[in-house]
């Protein structure tokens, strides 16, 4: 059932909702998505951190298909309490088990991280997968933070500095995303950019195309040819001068990439 939603929901205005309809409400208001085509979806695609749905569109168009808004993004909740991807993959995991066949599952970047929790745990809800800009695996060790702004945060937890100063040298250190998140949200981003997921991908069953931009900055095209050796079953296409936004920058390639696995 497509919903009447009020003028503005989450911080998503009416303008951005009528410009993406027709936008449908799953698990009792916990999800919303954008749907294409008239039968059940043979296609679920998860978006990146910070987008949502809509980026699917036009690598979506007339096919039969779900683009989830996933927790906290676009018109679905925030979720109650700081998760990673693994608890995301508890709420879609929910939803896929209301459909009729495991549907091939797409996921770019934040929405990637998803799919693969998803098809390890639950390997008969998921058809093939399609990944793109998936930070599966740590490209760099983790760095400790500097020593003085150790020192600043052990003194904010003494009340010793104050929120605003400590919230400012969080926002200076930080990436845009971090910038941006508030909240729970900014909570479960620090969360999920500290996960790695090589045991998940030993576990996937589910054959994996990875579409991947040459001129990814965010995650390097070695991170597809690193995770080819560890998923059982996988291929690789690499796109000349497209980079991390693929579903946006080369949505044509992406869909040929989908209908090849419907």
């Amino acid at each position: 059932m497509v919903l009447a939603l009020p003028k503005s929901i989450l911080g998503v205005s009416a303008a951005q909702i009528e410009d993406s309809l027709p936008l449908r409400s799953f698990l009792n208001g916990a999800l919303f998505g954008e749907v294409a085509g008239t039968e059940a979806p043979t296609v679920v695609a998860l978006h990146g951190w910070g987008r949502r749905g809509k980026d699917f569109a036009s690598s979506l168009e007339g096919l039969d298909s779900v683009a989830l808004d996933l927790p906290g993004f676009g018109a679905s909740p925030a979720p109650d309490s700081v998760i990673g991807a693994e608890g995301y993959a508890d709420i879609v995991i929910e939803f896929l088990e209301e459909l009729d066949r495991p549907p091939v599952l797409v996921g770019h970047s934040f929405g990637g991280r998803v799919s693969v929790c998803i098809a390890a745990r639950r390997p008969d809800l998921v058809g093939r997968m399609v990944l793109t800009g998936v930070p599966l695996l740590r490209s760099t060790p983790r760095k400790k933070p500097p020593l003085q702004y150790r020192l600043v945060r052990a003194m904010h937890r003494y009340g010793l500095v104050s929120d605003e100063r400590m919230e400012a040298l969080k926002r200076s250190r930080g990436s845009a995303d971090y910038r941006a998140a508030t909240g729970v949200m900014r909570d479960i981003l620090v969360k999920v950019v500290n996960e790695s997921y090589e045991e998940q991908m030993k576990e996937v069953n589910a054959n994996v195309a990875l579409v991947w931009g040459a001129d990814d900055l965010e995650v390097p095209v070695d991170v597809a040819r690193r995770a080819t050796t560890i998923f059982p079953e996988s291929s690789l296409v690499v796109l000349d001068g497209v980079g991390h936004w693929v579903p946006t920058q080369a949505p044509d390639e992406l869909r040929a990439a989908i209908e090849e696995s419907l």
